[in-house]
């Protein structure tokens, strides 16, 4: 094995594909990644049995070859490489790279012990890639992180005739979000698949520049798997075994109180008077219909507040609480200039969405289906600053 490649490439690479190993594995041979050098391209594959990132980049090929090299390292000496063209080789056990007088040698792993890896599922429809990135990062935040309930760190992704729901939840926040995507000629029958969110997130942001992304899903099962293609970057995600409980009746608000306010203004409010508040305390949110929101944070002589701009219908104050890092993540999600809160009251359940016409925002007013729609539920704590 032999090829010459641009340093720049080589490092997208294997940054990309090394994404894909486990921290920590007691097998080996998990740590290393797959190089495959053939036809005129470079192929560089991590995989960790949950998800397969394989990337794709143009060498200049002397001796065709297969190689598994020590993944973290690699990326290592990559990114301390000149600028400009790499040479890398196969001699015996030892993988070689040089660039620019610079030159590192790296033991291989045994290919011999490398797990098969999973076929890519089918095509089976297109999205857009910038899109959906942003659809993951809106709805991500809310997957839990705790790993001793894999259903709740996931994201449900629904695809419907030309409809996608991506959702997520731990719990104590609920976020959904709908964007369009085209079904394929293949495409058959409903997609539901639990994906792990902190995976599906780092797919989402490789996809982010590549137009539209291939959607892989073998109807009669994929083996568990779902793919992801955009660019020269292909990703196959093994799913979560479960699914999310449903959220329709969570974001049935009838009765609620609605407040509409600056979602810049108000997260940039909520940063400040937090400040001063314990380890979990509450911001709390007093909405008026003199046309105002007061914050509040703090206890005794450690307090804070601030007053903003908001209107109030359907009540003349509601007094809410909410945990400051939950309410930050929900406001700093949505992409429109003002959002609205629709409210039960103190310990009952809160939903914001964007305004509608205004802007960025999307969806419709309360809680529609409509495609394109964010919406973001918190449960408000019971005992108030």
């Amino acid at each position: 094995m032999e090829f010459r490649i641009d340093r720049t490439a080589l490092t997208e690479a294997v940054g990309r594909a090394v994404r894909a190993l486990p921290a920590r594995t007691p097998v080996p041979v998990l740590g290393g990644l797959l190089l495959e050098a053939d036809a005129g391209r470079l192929a560089v594959t991590g995989f960790d049995f949950e998800a397969a990132v394989r990337v794709e980049a143009d060498a200049d090929l002397s001796v065709p070859g297969r190689v598994l090299a020590p993944g973290r390292r690699l990326l290592d000496v990559c990114r301390v490489l000149p600028d400009g063209p790499v040479s890398c080789a196969l001699e015996a056990s030892r993988f070689t790279v040089e660039a620019d007088g610079t030159r590192f040698g790296l033991s291989t792993l045994p290919l011999a012990e490398y797990p098969a890896l999973p076929a890519p599922p089918a095509p089976f429809g297109t999205v857009d890639a910038a899109a959906f990135a942003t659809a993951v990062e809106q709805v991500a935040v809310a997957a839990g992180r705790d790993d001793s309930l894999p259903l709740l760190t996931g994201v449900q992704l629904r695809l419907e005739d030309g409809q996608m729901t991506l959702a997520a939840s731990d719990r104590y926040r609920y976020a959904v979000r709908r964007l369009e995507w085209q079904p394929g000629a293949a495409a058959d029958g409903v997609v539901d698949a639990l994906l792990p969110a902190r995976r599906l997130l780092d797919v989402a942001r490789s996809l982010g520049r590549c137009g539209d992304a291939l959607i892989g899903w073998d109807p009669a099962g994929g083996g568990g798997l779902i793919g992801f293609e955009g660019g020269r970057t292909r990703t196959a995600l093994r799913l979560l075994d479960g699914r999310l409980p449903a959220y329709k009746s969570l974001f049935d608000m009838a009765g609620a109180a609605v407040a509409e306010v600056a979602c810049g203004e108000l997260a940039e409010a909520v940063r400040r008077v937090a400040v001063v508040a314990e380890a979990n305390s509450p911001v709390r949110l007093d909405f008026s219909s003199d046309g105002s929101v007061m914050l509040r944070a703090g206890y005794g002589d450690d307090v804070a507040a601030q007053r903003l701009p908001a209107t109030l219908t359907g009540a003349d104050e509601v007094p809410v609480a909410f945990n400051p890092a939950y309410l930050l993540d929900a406001l700093t999600s949505f992409e429109s200039p003002r959002v609205r809160l629709e409210l039960l009251g103190a310990g009952q359940r809160a939903l914001l969405h964007a305004v509608p016409g205004d802007g960025a925002a999307e969806g419709a007013e309360g809680a529609g289906e409509t495609a394109g729609e964010h919406r973001h539920l918190l449960m408000s704590v019971k005992q108030l600053v």
